[in-house]
């Protein structure tokens, strides 16, 4: 009895001792630190083996790439910098511009010309003419890449334009592109695509970052013409998954100054994922040749980054609101400053309206989502959930004077852990096709009710209460 006795004691000390290790390393995280915890007491040990190899953060020099602002991008783009750039007071006003110029790391661009890309139809029919168009370089750097039909297109083009001697590189996520086979890859390496996998699963896994995911969509052609937005390579984009059926998202083409810095973040993760810096060279940073003055700032994300440049940019348009915010998206587990933003536009009376999934392609994360809705209801924020497929758009518009295009979703993981990348405008033209769109969508939703909302069951209640205390690892 005494020798179990004594196994006893040493098991709950070193039960107690993970807890502790935990409290200890994720005290300046809260949301995160409660779920850990929760994962640990449930599961001792493994919940701590867990907590090690994704959960715990990394260092920010050991998981960022070369800085935006090093002295290596500044010593190539200092010239045009000083006729793309302008100052933010033009057309923005006072706190915002300071705030998003101190944020973002790139300077707003007034030379560009947009075009919203509604579905992935029309997403994939303007990459691929680019593509064709192609006459230098093709840069693509996507969290997910599928062998299937659409992916088999972006392949015969690569491919052939690789042949033609144009300089064609890859980059795709190690985990969004899972499923990506040896054949695909191979015919690319077979005719001279480089490619790069980035944080490969195995690698990532023993070197704790496997929690750490490139979640960008970015095209560039020739340093001219860019594309980001929440469109991967994939069928299940122009409605081809037989569980999700519909599939509604928002793209966006650039054509101007604000494609440089779509390359340079592409340059980054090559790096990252390669292990080779490319060049700063003009044949990447061409002069640009569009004429209209709309503006554009590239906020780029990335985690371990004190500066939480795409929260704060989402924080801080906001805060600015003075009638209206509007904002879709598939994942919404906000963190508290973006969640208290949204009740307190509410509460004071300004129309914030919300879309999110009907049908998801994750019922826990839905869970998790469903979680937070009843403090909007409360706080007056007009919740609708889309109902003609699966709305996969990022989408932020506030007032009439700003909106958000990228592949941040209103949640924790892209917030804090994934590489995102947002298109911030500033003008009229892309704003009113947003917001057509967004009521277009609204149509095809079904907002809603709190006293109906206050009555569902305890078990779905108890179900939406566990996964919102594990939502920030989502």
């Amino acid at each position: 009895m005494g020798g179990l006795l004594v196994g006893l004691i040493v098991l709950l000390m070193l039960y107690i001792g993970q807890l502790a290790a935990v409290l200890v390393m994720e005290h300046r995280r809260q949301a995160h630190l409660t779920a850990w915890m929760l994962i640990c007491m449930g599961c001792p040990f493994i919940g701590l083996a867990a907590y090690l190899l994704i959960g715990r953060r990394k260092p920010e020099h050991v998981i960022r790439s070369t800085s935006i602002d090093s002295d290596q991008t500044k010593a190539s783009a200092d010239a045009k910098l000083g006729n793309r750039a302008f100052s933010m007071s033009e057309g923005l006003t006072g706190d915002l511009a300071d705030s998003l110029g101190a944020l973002a790391g790139y300077p707003v661009t007034e030379h560009n010309r947009t075009k919203i890309l509604t579905n992935g139809e029309a997403a994939f029919e303007a990459i691929l003419h680019a593509l064709a168009s192609a006459r230098d370089h093709i840069h693509l750097d996507y969290y997910t890449i599928r062998n299937d039909g659409i992916g088999r297109r972006f392949l015969d083009l690569l491919t052939e334009k690789a042949r033609k001697g144009i300089k064609v590189r890859v980059v795709y996520d190690g985990i969004g592109s899972l499923k990506l086979d040896k054949n695909y890859l191979q015919a690319l390496s077979r005719t001279g695509v480089e490619h790069a996998c980035f944080a490969p699963p195995r690698w990532a896994l023993l070197d704790r970052k496997l929690n750490y995911r490139n979640h960008r969509k970015i095209a560039v052609i020739d340093g001219r013409i860019g594309f980001i937005g929440g469109i991967n390579i994939g069928d299940e984009y122009i409605g081809l998954d037989p569980k999700l059926g519909f599939w509604r998202d928002t793209h966006i083409q650039l054509q101007g100054d604000a494609v440089h810095d779509l390359q340079d973040t592409f340059m980054r993760d090559w790096e990252l994922a390669k292990g080779e810096r490319l060049e700063r060279a003009e044949r990447y940073f061409p002069e640009s040749m569009a004429t209209n003055g709309e503006r554009v700032l590239i906020v780029p994300g990335e985690p371990g980054s004190n500066e939480h440049r795409i929260v704060g940019a989402i924080f801080a348009a906001m805060a600015s609101a003075k009638r209206r915010i509007y904002a879709a998206t598939p994942y919404f587990i906000p963190d508290p400053a973006i969640a208290m933003s949204l009740r307190i536009a509410a509460s004071r009376g300004l129309d914030v309206r919300l879309i999110i999934p009907g049908l998801a392609d994750s019922k826990l994360v839905l869970l998790a989502s469903l979680s937070y809705v009843r403090d909007m209801l409360d706080a007056g924020v007009r919740v609708f959930r889309y109902q003609k497929g699966f709305i996969h758009s990022k989408v932020l518009i506030v007032d009439d004077t700003l909106a958000s295009v990228g592949t941040a979703n209103l949640d924790m993981r892209s917030l804090y852990s994934n590489y995102e990348l947002l298109a911030l405008l500033f003008d009229e033209k892309p704003i009113r096709r947003l917001e057509r769109d967004f009521l277009d969508d609204l149509e095809l939703s079904e907002e809603m009710n709190a006293d109906e909302f206050a009555r569902r069951t305890k078990r779905q209640r108890a179900k939406e209460a566990v996964m919102h205390i594990l939502s920030p690892l989502l």
